[in-house]
């Protein structure tokens, strides 16, 4: 009786472990390495934050401490940091090879943006969507090389100030400039002309909440049409009636549960007529995969 149970205690311990539930997916497509360095040059103050899991979920008491480096430097007011561009910093500095970034400007209020001379009316900076930022020393790129790195990403703005020993990178449509052809005093971003929409993340699970916001919202309000696209699947937005009044930029829509899609695919979204100036017809979202 005793060999039969040692045996049978033998077999459990020597048979094939359960398979572990595979890791998930970072949220973005351009994600960084989880931690963030970053010192700024106006305060000297300097963290190294853990800002996200292994499981890719977010730690907010890091998130918390970067908010705070990041706050309006004629105010101090504070932005909930985006987690498209933390990924995309964090994955700059990788990149880059660099102990840590140097931040020149994060977020600005609305009101400390308008004392500043030559800065954009709508600055993706006063929807905490970007960062100035320069490399610390030593790096392995320079900062242009850099900025033609971010470039072949195509996610987001960067603008080149070599000169100035920086480089904008935001969140916004992919586009490119150097500080000769930024066309920053021409309000590029009036009458709505450059309105867009970012998910929350990028890869989702079928039927998961999609939490979309729409900036550079100018011209209040902008209704969006209830009926949408995910790629050439026709979704619907929750909320009432045919469409929905937006009145402040960075407000949000929710598509409540998300089609798989069998590619990367964007949301389209359609405006709802009268069309105040320059408003589009249809607004489109960064690419987003369901069930990757």
């Amino acid at each position: 009786m005793v060999s039969r149970t040692i045996a049978i205690m033998l077999a459990l311990a020597t048979s094939t472990p359960l398979a572990a539930a595979p890791p998930q997916p970072p949220r973005f497509f351009v994600s960084g390495t989880g931690t963030l360095a970053i010192e700024n040059v106006h305060t000297k103050e300097r963290i190294t934050i853990h800002y996200r899991h292994p499981d890719n979920t977010y730690d907010p008491a890091a998130l918390d401490r970067l908010a705070l480096l990041f706050r309006s430097r004629g105010d101090g007011a504070v932005h909930d940091p985006v987690l498209r561009l933390v990924e995309v910093l964090s994955h700059v500095r990788d990149v880059a090879g660099t102990d840590h970034l140097v931040l020149f400007s994060g977020y600005r209020s609305p009101d400390y943006n308008q004392t500043l001379k030559g800065s954009a009316k709508a600055s993706m900076h006063t929807e905490g969507l970007a960062a100035d930022i320069g490399l610390a020393k030593p790096s392995k790129l320079s900062l242009e090389t850099l900025w033609h790195r971010v470039r072949a990403l195509d996610c987001c703005g960067a603008g080149f100030y070599g000169r100035d020993a920086f480089m904008h990178l935001d969140v916004g449509r992919p586009r490119f400039w150097e500080k000769t052809t930024s066309r920053v005093g021409e309000n590029l971003a009036g009458g709505n002309a450059r309105l867009f929409a970012r998910t929350e993340y990028d890869r989702y699970a079928p039927g998961e909440r999609v939490v979309v916001s729409v900036h550079s919202l100018t011209l209040p309000p902008v209704r969006i049409a209830r009926e949408a696209k995910l790629g050439a699947t026709p979704v619907r937005l929750d909320g009432d009636g045919d469409c929905l009044e937006l009145t402040t930029t960075g407000a949000t829509l929710e598509l409540p549960a998300a089609p798989a899609t069998p590619e990367r695919a964007r949301l389209t979204l359609t405006t709802c007529e009268p069309r105040a100036e320059r408003t589009p017809a249809t607004i489109e979202t960064n690419p987003v995969a369901v069930g990757d």
